[in-house]
């Protein structure tokens, strides 16, 4: 992949982007948290993905350790791995590359095609999870006056999930509510309530929502 895609667009936005062989060897600096299906990633100027296709691509190698043999289990985690990569993009071109590569890794290791129930899920999941924004303002892009939320997804077993959204703006107050300060006794859901909760969705739920930011 080219590292520029326009020398005007590098005076204009600074996007420049990290080449592969030093995305891998940043990933391996936190080994363990890149291949744990569940653990979150928000890359907030994601591009078209450079870190973030890697890192599902870690965690669907673990989903395939683990529940490989499960026709039942596969998909799910597989979902739950998708679930848990975030990113912000303030350029729309790179926001919908961005969707399109993960989508394109999800679809590929479960052998789907374009339409299939658990693709269509996907592309809602990518929708919520990769956001035309500002990460500095904190603020969409497609609607400037709109905070950026982001949805916390989790899986409750049986096939179904959560999902509680949060701005993003009270999210990056949590590290002032560490355990050695003044508040670090609270806990967080005393602190930070979701601004939305569907609580129970299946993935036929999910793939109909057809969410975009």
């Amino acid at each position: 992949m080219d590292l520029v895609k326009s020398k005007q667009r590098v005076a204009d936005h600074g996007e420049v982007f990290t080449p592969g062989p030093m995305v891998e060897a940043m990933l391996d600096l936190v080994k363990n948290e890149s291949e744990r299906i569940d653990s979150r990633f928000l890359e907030p100027a994601c591009g078209s993905g450079n870190f973030l296709v890697p890192v599902l691509q870690r965690k669907l190698d673990t989903v395939q350790a683990r529940y490989g043999r499960s026709d039942f289990e596969r998909p799910h985690f597989a979902l739950v791995a998708l679930m848990s990569i975030y990113g912000i993009e303030l350029l729309a071109d790179n926001v919908a590359e961005c969707r399109e590569n993960l989508a394109e890794v999800f679809s590929d290791y479960l052998g789907l095609r374009s339409g299939d129930l658990w693709h269509q899920a996907a592309l809602a999941v990518l929708g919520a999870n990769i956001v035309h924004g500002d990460a500095l303002s904190m603020m969409t892009r497609t609607h400037p006056e709109l905070p950026i939320t982001f949805a916390e997804w989790a899986y409750v077993g049986k096939g179904n999930f959560r999902r509680r959204d949060f701005r993003y703006d009270t999210l990056t107050q949590m590290s002032s509510f560490g355990d050695d300060t003044l508040f670090g006794d609270l806990g967080k859901h005393e602190l930070f309530t979701p601004v939305k909760d569907y609580r129970s969705l299946s993935v036929t739920d999910i793939a109909q929502a057809g969410w975009r930011r």
